[in-house]
């Protein structure tokens, strides 16, 4: 199998991963609730991820590193505990649903949403951001990279718009993490959420979010903490607050991170990017194909998102891993607004995405397939 479908999830993952995971499950305890060595290990595990993480998203504080069981969780966390009635949030039409439901729920509950449209090649639109704010603007909720076009957004540019208005800034690192630099102080970024299993090349079940110093969020989910056992609400302190059973796979997305530091960002990026970009240049005037998104930069997530005549994504996607042993995604990729920007909401789109184990030869082959699927299709 050819596996093009790293923006869903990491496939291929380092070999360390497997093996911080199976070690863990023989040798880690419960963190935080005992004094024996096995809950000891599982505490020093833990908190080296934290201080791991708070490096590579450059903030100081590991206790302000939360883990999560993915970004979705995260984003949840964050958007209700941050906003509610009489509030107002801005948002993009890039967002994954993940961003999107989160709102809609709190739009229902009275708090005031604008969604920022993007262009014809779904870049955000930011001459529109000014205008957008409002007296009772609380916050702007966005992505850094769309999962369907792999479109980034200058969260920089967005960071420092948000320190001058006053206003809370939350990133949805999903598809970015472990492949872009990050700096929340720099960036202006009061939460980062990001999950474990894509980029990260954690294992699935693992996420969390990074907090500025400051900035407090009512506790989503309480119950047995390890601490303060008699008290009827849940601890005050970070990360406890915000936390709820973490182990065995912290351990895999420690294994992981310490590749990431020994490969590097810079090396990884690259390498997924000339694999997206030898795709993109070899499907682009395919007769029949289409291509979404702005491919005028690198600086782009590694996704190329296409369509082959008027053919349903998901047909194409069913003919790619049963004729040529290829897995990608088709559908709605769960970014509605994107789809009705794009005029793809019927069709959907067929989703390429690259991570750093794929090779050039394998990208050929996608390209061969996607060029005798359109010629025997339309």
């Amino acid at each position: 199998m050819i596996y093009l479908d790293s923006a869903a999830t990491s496939f291929h993952k380092p070999q360390e991963v497997a093996e911080a995971v199976y070690d863990a499950i023989l040798h880690m305890g419960n963190s935080g609730r005992s004094g024996h060595e096995i809950s000891l290990t599982s505490s020093r595990v833990i908190f080296g991820t934290r201080k791991k993480l708070a490096v590579l998203f450059g903030m100081d504080d590991p206790a302000r590193v939360v883990f999560t069981a993915n970004s979705t969780q995260s984003l949840n966390i964050a958007i209700s505990g941050l906003f509610g009635k009489g509030d107002h949030v801005i948002t993009t039409a890039m967002e994954h649903n993940s961003v999107l439901r989160p709102l809609y729920r709190k739009e229902a509950e009275g708090m005031e949403l604008t969604i920022i449209p993007c262009d014809e090649k779904g870049t955000v639109r930011y001459d529109l951001l000014e205008q957008a704010v409002k007296p009772n603007t609380k916050g702007i909720v966005c992505t850094h990279g769309s999962n369907l076009t792999g479109n980034l957004v200058d969260i920089k540019r967005i960071g420092t718009f948000s320190r001058e208005k006053g206003i809370l800034f939350v990133v949805d690192a999903s598809q970015t993490a472990g492949v872009f630099p990050i700096h929340m102080e720099e960036m202006g970024i009061d939460v980062l959420c990001f999950t474990g299993h894509k980029s990260l090349l954690g294992p699935q079940g693992t996420g969390g979010m990074c907090l500025r110093k400051g900035l407090e969020i009512p506790s989503f989910c309480v119950g047995g903490s390890g601490v303060q056992s008699y008290s009827k609400t849940h601890p005050a302190q970070m990360p406890t607050h915000l936390e709820a059973g973490i182990g065995h796979g912290i351990a895999g997305l420690s294994a992981a991170l310490d590749w990431i530091n020994k490969t590097g960002l810079t090396a990884i990026r690259e390498t997924e990017q000339k694999r997206m970009r030898q795709f993109y240049e070899g499907v682009r005037k395919i007769p029949q194909v289409t291509v979404y998104g702005d491919f005028s930069t690198w600086e782009r997530a590694p996704i190329v998102s296409l369509n082959i005549g008027d053919n349903p994504s998901e047909d194409v996607c069913d003919e790619l891993a049963v004729g040529y042993g290829i897995a990608t995604r088709g559908g709605a990729h769960c970014a509605p607004l994107m789809h009705e920007q794009l005029g793809t909401v019927e069709q959907g789109a067929v989703r390429f995405s690259f991570c750093y184990f794929i090779t050039e030869e394998e990208v050929e082959k996608a390209i061969l397939a996607v060029k005798e699927i359109a010629e025997a299709w339309t």
